[in-house]
């Protein structure tokens, strides 16, 4: 997961994985992931403090070759110039074929950058949350 904060979807994921999965979480905040390393004792759970830039280094470190799913909460829309095209590279390069790239997001920018990528992209959009948000699910193919 990218951007975790202090935790909203982690603890859901954690709740729903297999014995023998992997929840590698990657934040540039240094307190987020100080709170999650404390408060998620989980031995399927790692909080990396990081850029989702170099995730196929960290997931490479971690002793994985490819990630099944990556969720991202990340504001595309905001981040610095060329950061968010190659953060959607490097994602898709990292998932496993078949596997997606799960984006939630408030503008729909994040679309742009996943397209020239994914040969597959759903959406939604989720009115429940606060503030209602922009769903996207990028699949690589088999």
């Amino acid at each position: 997961e990218y951007g975790p904060g202090v935790g909203t979807f982690c603890r859901p994921v954690l709740e729903r994985m297999k014995p023998d999965a992997t929840l590698v979480v990657i934040d540039l905040n240094p307190d987020f992931i100080d709170y999650l390393g404390k408060s998620i004792r989980d031995s399927r759970f790692y909080p990396i403090h990081g850029s989702a830039a170099d995730v196929q280094q960290i997931i490479s470190e971690l002793g994985h070759e490819k990630a099944d799913y990556i969720l991202s909460g990340l504001p595309f829309s905001t981040l610095p110039d060329q950061l968010g095209p190659k953060i959607a590279k490097e994602t898709y390069d990292v998932i496993r074929p078949g596997g997606a790239f799960l984006v939630y997001q408030f503008v729909k920018k994040a679309r742009d950058f996943m397209e020239p990528h994914f040969e597959q992209i759903d959406s939604g959009y989720s009115f429940w949350n606060i503030l209602p948000c922009h769903l996207f699910w990028g699949w690589k193919a088999k």
